[in-house]
């Protein structure tokens, strides 16, 4: 473990630098952003207009390698209806 340590202690700080920032921004990419991707279509899906459904996909689109990660937890299907006996 020590040396692991040791070995990132040793390498310049530009490049640690670059590399926390690649870090940063793919876990941005692939988990944050199609979160809140995710959360915005859940609750406008059923009453956006067209423009804002043209812009659903567009982020869709975007980030769609973060959000195929969310994917098994997407849920799409339509609130129960209440039925009046």
């Amino acid at each position: 473990m020590d040396t692991i340590i040791d070995a990132i202690a040793s390498l310049p700080q530009d490049t640690l630098i670059v590399a926390g920032l690649y870090l940063g921004l793919s876990i941005l990419y692939l988990l944050i952003m199609p979160g809140f991707v995710y959360f915005y279509l859940n609750s406008r899906w059923y009453v956006a207009s067209s423009f804002e459904r043209a812009f659903m996909y567009f982020l869709m689109f975007f980030f769609f390698p973060g959000v195929l990660l969310l994917s098994p937890f997407l849920n799409f299907r339509p609130k129960r209806r209440q039925v009046n006996p």
